[in-house]
């Protein structure tokens, strides 16, 4: 079975490597990389990182989606060449990744956002830095030579939301991403009792966030012609909203269960969205994918690409850049083996055929569930 063309600056590991006797890698598998996380991480970071909001309700859910879509593979077809590469704004990427945006990045990577960038670009996908993240819009645009996306969450009025978009343009970032689901912060509990709270929500000007609309929205479309994302949709009414704006990409996202509290899973969400955005608007989707197998059913879903926040951050944490493209690179391998095993060569062959129901999931759901030989209980971390 044949990789994917290298993208990127790092050749592929061959999936048999272990059994070609070349050197391995620190990390074979995924759930290492979290076990060393688990290790290196402040209880603080490993809480904010991986706990989500109140009853931690939609977090399970993400998790629980994903496990209710089984695959109905197809046998004897020739998948001894598959190829995972996608196009994104008009750039080729190696897998349809992007790591998404984290705010407190710096607590897990050494250089937070350039960091990301520079794995980005190593590993040959997209990254999408938070405007909360440090070292700043210019640093990481400096950093590697990647197709980098500013998410910005408002700190400012009109004027200050203008600037910003014309920094991100003058340094060349591909399209401009402006969070919604982020009205008002939410309560997670894990950080409240611990007096964390504070730290985490930290920043002035908050309430400008709260001010949001599709006024801005407009305003935007009207005075830039980069292309705009809006994350955190999560129903088909604001989906089409958005269209209606001439939005041109949807961000299907419940911030993790970071935010609104008994929410849907995304996956659950992701086929109404691409019901009515299809062909109108770039459409990606994260909250809670951790697996080769969760990106290949997003995928076949009709996502365009997939987002990944919590897994990035723990790749960082065990160890840093080397170790998040190692991460990357062992989804792509899990990826691989998934379309063999399905019976599909490219991402033109996948649609949701190959997709079945099959409610209720065989775990319960929690943070590290998709990763069994961690034997991290549902309360690990606290």
């Amino acid at each position: 079975m044949t990789k994917s063309p290298t993208i990127g600056k790092r050749k592929p590991l061959h999936p048999q490597a272990e059994l070609r006797g070349e050197s391995l890698p620190e990390f074979m598998t995924i759930h290492e990389i979290i076990k060393k996380a688990h290790q290196r991480l402040h209880q603080d970071s490993w809480d904010y990182l991986m706990g989500g909001t109140e009853t931690e309700t939609t977090l399970r859910r993400n998790r629980f989606a994903l496990n209710s879509i089984g695959f109905t593979p197809r046998i004897c077809r020739d998948v001894s060449e598959i190829d995972l590469t996608t196009t994104f704004l008009n750039r080729k990427l190696r897998l349809p990744l992007l790591l998404a945006p984290i705010g407190q990045l710096n607590r897990f990577a050494t250089d937070g956002g350039a960091t990301a960038a520079r794995a980005a670009e190593e590993f040959g996908i997209a990254h999408m830095v938070s405007s909360q993240a440090k070292p700043g819009l210019e640093a990481v645009a400096a950093a590697a030579d990647n197709l980098r996306i500013y998410q910005l969450y408002v700190r400012g009025d009109q004027q200050w939301i203008d600037d910003v978009v014309k920094r991100a343009i003058d340094h060349d970032y591909s399209a401009l991403c402006l969070t919604v689901d982020s009205a008002h912060y939410s309560r997670r509990e894990r950080d409240i009792s611990k007096g964390n709270a504070g730290m985490f929500n930290s920043g002035s000007g908050r309430n400008h966030q709260s001010r949001l609309s599709w006024d801005q929205v407009k305003h935007y479309k009207d005075h830039f012609d980069l292309p705009l994302i809006i994350k955190g949709i999560a129903t088909q009414e604001d989906a089409q909203m958005a269209i209606d704006h001439g939005v041109e990409g949807i961000y299907v996202s419940n911030h993790g269960g970071r935010q609104l509290d008994h929410g849907r899973g995304c996956i659950d969400v992701l086929p109404e969205i691409v019901q009515v955005a299809k062909g109108k608007a770039m459409i990606i989707v994260d909250s809670g994918f951790c697996r080769g197998s969760d990106i290949v059913k997003a995928k076949a879903l009709g996502a365009d690409m997939i987002g990944l926040g919590k897994l990035q951050g723990l790749a960082f944490a065990a160890g840093d850049e080397s170790a998040c493209v190692r991460m990357l690179e062992i989804l792509e391998h899990e990826m691989i083996t998934c379309f063999g095993l399905i019976g599909c060569t490219s991402f033109d062959d996948l649609d949701s055929s190959y997709l079945t129901h099959n409610t209720p999931s065989v775990t319960a759901p929690h943070v590290t569930s998709a990763f069994p030989p961690l034997n991290l209980d549902d309360d690990a971390g606290y």
